[in-house]
């Protein structure tokens, strides 16, 4: 299918059913104090709330993976932990973090955030590197391993259970029904609430959801990134599993905060990756463009304008963009209930099909460990 006819079938699907900052910033500008005193109480109703299968969530959560430095720049722990906590009092009731994020220390900041309101929220969390083994680039969903996994998340969480359990990258060595079983036995241990599967084939996803029912697949997926609405959306729809689209924003790109002639520091990890080249860069701003008119269109910022094209796509997304900024944070949490009509997001995609994009969204040894 060629680029244009699948836009026309995007926009004829929203028709039918009727948008990270990435610590691109590294400073805090408003700080809420860690120590400040959160009861445990129902937060703000600025956003909405999103069915993820039967699981409940705020329609945009906080990904905590920069903070943890994945872009570059070191981060006091009392800091995220405070920028969590503005989350959850601006209305966030979804965090997602993973075992391999540090590794653990993502899982510890967010465990300790989140305690005083524990009980009013869900957490996402992931297993399927080999952590816990000493070999955290190497996938790894061996029975085994998955237990140990879960364990240390419960601890490293502070929590009796996970909400949310993704498996973080389908292993080849290991049957995916093998690997459900063990999570349907979590899940009647009550250990596990909700299982989910992040960058799995639509094959995959249909082999775990006869074992044991997805409640949601996070893939990446953003305005420049739309592989997934042709790959999985019509399996996810049929089957009535949930979507979490990560690096929703771009990797900042779709912010406007990246320019042709940005650069990046080898412990930023756009700094090998295609689309983040400086040819690439360059060819790629009549996106950013586009979506800074539609943005001004529509009286939001461009981050919002990339959150609300996709919470306008389907009512079953909950994106979970990151950062390690308050300010940004308000921003983007901005989007929390301004959609597009169908009209609009058809329109929006005639002007999408003129752009020529450039580059992939993975480097090769990534890409090699996504399931096809």
């Amino acid at each position: 299918m060629d680029r244009r006819n699948f836009l026309k079938m995007s926009s004829l699907a929203a028709i039918s059913a009727v948008g990270m900052w990435t610590g691109v910033s590294k400073t805090f500008a408003q700080s809420v104090s860690s120590n400040e005193h959160h009861e445990e109480r129902n937060p703000s109703d600025n956003l909405e709330y999103r069915k993820l299968g039967n699981m409940e969530v705020s329609a945009i959560g906080l990904g905590c993976l920069p903070m943890v430095g994945y872009y570059g720049g070191k981060y006091e722990k009392q800091d995220m932990i405070a920028l969590i906590r503005r989350a959850y009092d601006k209305g966030v009731t979804f965090f997602d973090t993973a075992e391999v994020y540090g590794p653990h220390t993502g899982k510890e900041g967010v465990g300790e955030a989140v305690q005083p309101f524990r009980s009013k929220i869900k957490i996402g969390t992931k297993f399927g590197f080999g952590v816990e083994e000493g070999e955290p680039t190497a996938l790894n969903s061996r029975p085994d391993h998955i237990r140990r996994a879960v364990e240390g998340s419960l601890k490293r969480l502070r929590t009796d259970h996970i909400d949310l359990l993704y498996q973080h990258r389908v292993d080849p060595n290991v049957p995916i029904e093998e690997v459900a079983e063990v999570v349907k036995e979590l899940m009647q241990e009550g250990k596990v609430l909700h299982w989910g599967m992040s960058e799995a084939s639509a094959r995959s996803i249909r082999c775990a959801h006869a074992v044991c029912p997805l409640s949601a697949v996070q893939s990446e997926y953003a305005i420049w990134w739309r592989e997934p609405e042709t790959k999985i959306f019509p399996t996810l729809e049929e089957l009535g599993i949930g979507f979490v689209p990560y690096c929703p924003l771009g990797r900042a790109f779709l912010t406007g905060a990246i320019h042709e002639d940005s650069t990046f520091s080898r412990n930023d990890r756009r700094w090998n990756l295609p689309q983040f080249q400086p040819e690439a860069l360059k060819h790629n701003m009549p996106l950013v463009y586009l979506v800074q008119r539609w943005a001004e269109r529509k009286g939001i910022t461009p981050a919002q304008f990339a959150l609300v094209w996709m919470l306008s796509r389907k009512s079953w997304i909950a994106p979970i963009p990151g950062t390690t900024n308050p300010d940004h944070l308000d921003d983007f949490l901005g989007a929390g209930k301004v959609r597009l009509s169908a009209w609009e997001i058809e329109e929006f995609d005639r002007d999408y099909a003129k752009i020529d994009l450039m580059g992939h969204r993975a480097d090769p040894f990534t890409e090699s460990q996504i399931d096809k």
